[in-house]
C-alpha cells in the first residue's frame, strides 16, 4: 500500500481543521496555505507571507500540534516555506518555523468551535452628533469617508480591517469614526461597538492591573465585536500596554471582528510603538484625512450655520472659508464667536465683524514658536539659568522644568519627539514621551502647576 503524499495528507488535516474551527477563520488562514512536500517525517507548507506564520504559530499552534499527531503521528516536524515571487512562485524557506510536533494531552479531543457566552449590554460612547450625514464630503476625506462606510455596511467583512485614519488634529477623524460606530448601531444593533480614547485604554489598563482584575479588562475587551481607538499614538513608550493592545488586537482580529483606528500621524512615524504593531496597524488599510479645502470648508460652514438655524451673509461664510484653515474644529469656533460678539454687543453679522474675529484668531494662530522660546519662557518663570535645563541635574526643579518644556514643545510645534529630546538636554524620544505623560497627568490632579504652564503657554502666545 502506497504511502499517502503530501497533498493528501495535508487534505486530511484541512478535514480535521475545518470541522474545529469558524468557516471564516479556516478560509482566512488556513484555505491559503499550499503543501510542498513530506519527506523524512516533515511535512513542508507554503504559506503567503511571514504574518501567516506569525498568526499560525501564536493562535493556531495547538490545533497543528493535535491535527498533524492525529493525521501523521508523533514526532512530525513542520516547515513553511514563505512565497517571496508570486509571479515566479518562488519561495524562500524559513528554518526558523521548523518544530517538532509533540504529542498532548487530550489528543483525541475535538476542538469545538468557540460558542460565546451571553454578554451584557454595553454603552459604546459614541457622540451621537458625529454621524456620515453631518459629515461633510470633499476631495480632501472623500477616500476616507468612502471607506468608513464601507466598513459600517459590512464590519469586519471587508479587506478594510484594520482600518487606521490619520491626520493632523482637526480634521475630523473623531466625527468618522464614531460615524462609523453610529451606523453598524443602527443596521446591526445586536453588535457590540466600543468607542474609547487610547489614553482611556491604559487609564483602564492601569486599574486593572492595580486593582487585580485583568483578566476581566481582557475578557472585557476581547467581547467587542467592532472596537474603536482613538489616537493611538497616546501609548507610544508604554512597552506594558502596547503589549495588552497587541493581544487583544490578535485577538479580536482572528474572531472575525473589526478594528478601527485613529493617530495624528501615519504608522511609519508612530515612534515608540513596538514594530510588531506598527505592522499590524499597516495590514488593512491607512488612510489620511488631509486638511480641509476652501470648498469643503465652506460646505462645512454652511452646515453648522444652516444646522443651528442661524443666518450668515454669503460674503461672511467665504471670507471665514478663504482666512482659517487646517481645522473644522477652528471654522466651528469662528461661527460661536462671531455669534457671541454679535449678540453681546448687538452688532450686526457682517464681512466687518468676520474680519475683526478672524484676524484676531489668524494672528494669534500664526505665531511660530521654537523650542529655543520655550526653553527661555520656562527658564524665566522659575528663574533658572538656561544652561542648566540641558545637563544631567536630577534636581526636582530641574526635572521637572525640563518635562514641562518637553511639554510645551510637543504642544506647540510640529518637531518629532526624537527632535524635542534631542534640543532638550539630548534625551531620546521616550524620555521626551516619559515627560509628556508625566506632565499631562500632573495637569490633571496638580491645580497650581497647572496655572503655571498655562501661564508659560499664554507668555509663549505674546512673544511675537
Amino acid at each position: 500500500m502506497n504511502k499517502p503524499n503530501h497533498i493528501e495528507l495535508w487534505n486530511h488535516c484541512l478535514s480535521f481543521i475545518k470541522s474545529n474551527v469558524p468557516d471564516q477563520t479556516y478560509k482566512t488562514w488556513f484555505l491559503p496555505i499550499k503543501p510542498l512536500k513530506y519527506e523524512e517525517n516533515t511535512l513542508v507548507l507554503q504559506v503567503p507571507s511571514h504574518f501567516f506564520v506569525e498568526f499560525l504559530e501564536e493562535k493556531f499552534l495547538d490545533l497543528l500540534r493535535q491535527t498533524l499527531y492525529k493525521v501523521i503521528g508523533d514526532g512530525t516536524k513542520l516547515e513553511y516555506n514563505v512565497m517571496i515571487d508570486k509571479g515566479s512562485h518562488k519561495t524562500v524557506n524559513l528554518e526558523s518555523t521548523s518544530r517538532t510536533i509533540l504529542p498532548s494531552y487530550n489528543n483525541n479531543k475535538v476542538i469545538s468551535k468557540e460558542i460565546p457566552h451571553p454578554v451584557a449590554e454595553l454603552d459604546p460612547h459614541l457622540n451621537p452628533n458625529y454621524n456620515f450625514e453631518s459629515f461633510i464630503e470633499g476631495y480632501s476625506n472623500k477616500l476616507s469617508r468612502s471607506v468608513a462606510v464601507s466598513i459600517a455596511e459590512n464590519p469586519a467583512k471587508t479587506i478594510f480591517n484594520p482600518v487606521f485614519f490619520y491626520g493632523t488634529s482637526g480634521v475630523g477623524k473623531t466625527h468618522l469614526v464614531n460615524a462609523i460606530g453610529m451606523r453598524i448601531k443602527e443596521l446591526f444593533p445586536e453588535k457590540r461597538v466600543l468607542y474609547a480614547s487610547a489614553h482611556l485604554f491604559q487609564i483602564q489598563y492601569t486599574d486593572s492591573v492595580r486593582n487585580n482584575q485583568f483578566n476581566d479588562f481582557m475578557n472585557f475587551y476581547q467581547s467587542i465585536d467592532i472596537l474603536i481607538i482613538d489616537d493611538i499614538q497616546e501609548i507610544a513608550g508604554l512597552t506594558k500596554t502596547q503589549n495588552t493592545f497587541f493581544h487583544i488586537f490578535n485577538h479580536l482580529r482572528m474572531n472575525g471582528k473589526q478594528l478601527i483606528l485613529t493617530s495624528d500621524r501615519s504608522p511609519m512615524l508612530l515612534q515608540g510603538m513596538e514594530e510588531r504593531l506598527i505592522t499590524r496597524f499597516k495590514w488593512g488599510m491607512v488612510a489620511e484625512l488631509e486638511k480641509p479645502t476652501v470648498e469643503l470648508r465652506k460646505s462645512i460652514l454652511r452646515n453648522k450655520i444652516h444646522r443651528d438655524g442661524l443666518l450668515f451673509p454669503p460674503e461672511v461664510i467665504d471670507f471665514i472659508a478663504e482666512n482659517v484653515g487646517d481645522s473644522v474644529r477652528d471654522l466651528e469656533g469662528i461661527v460661536i464667536s462671531i455669534m457671541a460678539h454679535a449678540t453681546i454687543y448687538n452688532k450686526e453679522i457682517d464681512l466687518s465683524l468676520a474680519e475683526r474675529i478672524v484676524h484676531k484668531v489668524a494672528k494669534s494662530e500664526n505665531k511660530v514658536i521654537t523650542v529655543d522660546d520655550i526653553i527661555n519662557a520656562v527658564c524665566k518663570h522659575f528663574s533658572l539659568d538656561i544652561a542648566a535645563i540641558h545637563t544631567a541635574s536630577r534636581k526636582r526643579e530641574m526635572v521637572q522644568a525640563r518635562q514641562i518644556a518637553m511639554y510645551l514643545a510637543k504642544n506647540n510645534t510640529d518637531l518629532s519627539t526624537s527632535k524635542i529630546g534631542t534640543l532638550i538636554g539630548n534625551r531620546d524620544h521616550a524620555t521626551v514621551l516619559h515627560a509628556c505623560r508625566t506632565i499631562k497627568n500632573l495637569r490633571e490632579v496638580d491645580k497650581g502647576l497647572n496655572a503655571e504652564i498655562d501661564v508659560i503657554q499664554s507668555e509663549l502666545k505674546k512673544k511675537k
